[in-house]
């Protein structure tokens, strides 16, 4: 879907188009004067291709030709996903990701002992193309696939892997209470004992054993049906 840099101030910009696009909402809308800084953007002009056409077009700088849209749109999905990975560490990056994760607007752990948690988005890859976006819960400290569908697309690199506990590390208040409780696996109201699956297993395999010492090693002996 291409997006035309216009001049007419009815005309939302870019990044605000993007950030609103149905799938993007885990993205901030990082700001015009951080992209403007070129020290910001060291280096990503070797990652992105069409990166001259691409910058112009977030900035709304210049339109895209028709025959070369999909290209740079691609390029221009691409170079604010690395500048927003950039962005979300500064102060000003982690105070727009603050409000959205007090809004919810990353959802809920799905894990039942950390009570609707609010989660963040993060990377297991800082480099694009490896691995796609996980949601990272502070309370059981794990990570989890993101519940839509419309969020699976979304390379992991664009969050980094190091932004959750960037934010905890400048704002330690927000860091809830490691989740205390543990599911406990029950059978007939009782507790199954951690040495039970070892017992079982253990059990199955003499069993087995017996089996082949009474019967043989043969094919024929091994490939016989039960008879009952």
């Amino acid at each position: 879907m291409a997006h035309l840099a216009e001049s007419s101030s009815e005309e939302p910009s870019w990044i605000s188009w993007f950030c609103s696009l149905k799938g993007n909402e885990y993205f901030c809308e990082v700001d015009e004067e951080y992209i403007h800084d070129r020290f910001n953007l060291t280096g990503l002009s070797e990652q992105v291709i069409h990166y001259k056409a691409a910058l112009d077009l977030i900035l709304d700088l210049d339109s895209v030709k028709e025959d070369e849209s999909d290209t740079v749109e691609q390029a221009a999905e691409l170079l604010y996903g690395l500048i927003h990975a950039r962005y979300i560490m500064t102060y000003r990056g982690l105070a727009q990701m603050i409000k959205k994760y007090h809004r919810g607007d990353f959802g809920i752990c799905s894990r039942v002992f950390c009570e609707n948690q609010p989660v963040l988005p993060i990377g297991m890859s800082d480099s694009p193309g490896e691995k796609k976006v996980k949601l990272y819960c502070p309370k059981c400290q794990d990570v989890y696939t993101p519940r839509s569908s419309r969020h699976h697309h979304i390379d992991g690199c664009y969050f980094g892997s190091g932004f959750p506990h960037m934010l905890f590390m400048v704002h330690p208040e927000l860091r809830p209470l490691r989740s205390a409780n543990q599911f406990t696996p029950r059978l007939y109201g009782f507790k199954i004992h951690p040495m039970a699956l070892q017992l079982q297993v253990q059990a199955a395999e003499r069993y087995q054993r017996e089996k082949e010492e009474r019967h043989g090693s043969s094919p024929r002996a091994h490939n016989s049906m039960p008879t009952y």
